[in-house]
């Protein structure tokens, strides 16, 4: 992983794609679960250092997100911003308009990275495996045009990203939005990812709250003289994943970034990877053909 220097904030180390970008590796989710917060977003990125955002089509803020980032005056191409086709938009010219519909929200010419939000498409006549891989033909040609400097896939499992790599041409960059934290460590599919060069991401790092008053968590927080959501996504950052927690508080915010200056010793990572019981919290997209 390289550092970049961010202005106010810590210094967030970025991982490097297939095609040579380089994402940084903590980003701020702006999903519409607990609200959208214009203040939240315009303080993490002048007082956080926070250049990595994530949004959706599906989350229904992309314009109020568009005119925080034109609020906070920083460039364009200091950024990286996220975005996401949602299933209704699934099919070749549906996918290149949604994403074209996508960037005049945002007020933006371009997308650092642009997702399929969920692999369970819906499209009459075609089965879920031939929408996809008609809609990431899609994906593909947006790639080629620059509209999209990388492309990718959420909530993807293995079988999914096999049938892609069958179908398609391009390997996704990123497999984006997979549910991850210290319950729920799909470890087979990150270590596909790795094969393959995908990287991967996480959101839900604290579980949505169910792990932070964990004994294992709270001790560790004591250990270290961090919070518990500190030592989440730490962890989640340390295992090399890509982590994009959530808040709309300044205060959760700057302490969510303030996990640079911490490294946790290897028996501590073990044992917050051996609380894996298989749970979500969010979408299982495991019923998915």
């Amino acid at each position: 992983m390289a550092s970049g220097a961010l202005g106010k904030g810590p210094q967030v180390p970025t991982v490097p794609l297939a095609n040579g970008l380089n994402i940084p590796i903590l980003g701020l989710g702006t999903s519409h679960v607990g609200g959208y917060s214009h203040d939240a977003v315009i303080y993490a990125l002048k007082e956080c250092g926070i250049r990595h955002i994530d949004t959706a089509k599906r989350y229904g803020c992309e314009s109020l997100l568009g005119k925080a980032i034109q609020e906070s005056g920083v460039k364009r191409e200091d950024l990286w911003i996220t975005t996401k086709l949602w299933l209704t938009d699934y099919s070749y010219e549906s996918a290149k308009q949604s994403c074209l519909e996508s960037c005049n929200r945002l007020g933006v010419e371009y997308l650092d990275l642009f997702l399929i939000h969920w692999p369970d498409a819906q499209l009459p006549g075609k089965s879920s495996r031939e929408a996809r891989a008609e809609t990431w033909r899609a994906m593909e040609d947006l790639y080629d045009q620059g509209i999209c400097r990388s492309i990718g896939v959420s909530n993807f499992l293995i079988n999914h990203l096999e049938q892609l790599k069958e179908d398609c041409d391009v390997t996704p960059h990123v497999n984006q939005q997979v549910e991850y934290h210290p319950f729920q460590r799909p470890q087979e599919l990150l270590d596909y990812c790795r094969k393959r060069n995908i990287v991967f991401e996480g959101y839900s790092p604290l579980a949505k709250g169910e792990v932070l008053t964990h004994p294992h968590i709270v001790r560790l927080a004591r250990k270290y003289g961090k919070t518990p959501a500190q030592i989440c996504i730490r962890w989640s950052i340390q295992n090399g994943v890509v982590t994009i927690p959530k808040s709309t508080k300044p205060k959760r915010l700057k302490e969510n970034c303030e996990v640079f200056d911490l490294s946790l010793a290897e028996d501590d990572v073990s044992v917050l990877n051996s609380m894996h019981d298989g749970r979500h919290v969010s979408w299982d997209p495991s019923f998915i053909l």
